[in-house]
């Protein structure tokens, strides 16, 4: 299991993993999405894990200038899930930025609680652009 840093050459291999995983990630990889999501990984820090040649998995990653990082996404394609490829990838967050807290936004609680991680605080959300609210305008 390799663990490295995505360059824009994984674009490609990212969004097909993305897509593999079905339209709960549409708003990542659909035509109006794309490009920002695109923008958003040249901005993070993000890390990818590797079986052999084969990404397996992904987290993204923002650093709030010295008030901790905060994992955004984190996805293991499901036929790499139960190996702990998830733990690592924020781990790795975590051996990155020694001296900071890491936070993981969470939509998915019951995963995060099963690594014994603690709950700290909650998102609310506070609007939702007009797309958003509705889709299929």
């Amino acid at each position: 299991m390799l663990i490295r840093r995505y360059t824009p050459e994984d674009k490609d291999q990212l969004f097909l993993m993305l897509i593999a995983e079905g339209p709960e990630w549409s708003d990542y990889y659909g035509d109006t999405s794309r490009h920002r999501y695109e923008k958003a990984l040249d901005s993070s820090h993000t890390y990818l894990a590797y079986e052999s040649d084969v990404l397996c998995g992904y987290a993204r990653c923002r650093e709030d200038d010295g008030f901790g990082v905060y994992v955004y996404d984190l996805l293991v394609a499901k036929p790499y899930r139960g190996r702990n490829i998830g733990r690592r990838l924020m781990e790795q967050a975590c051996l990155e930025f020694p001296d900071q807290a890491v936070y993981v936004m969470s939509d998915v609680d019951a995963y995060y609680e099963k690594l014994g991680y603690a709950r700290e605080g909650s998102i609310f959300i506070v609007n939702l652009p007009e797309q958003e609210k509705n889709p299929q305008a």
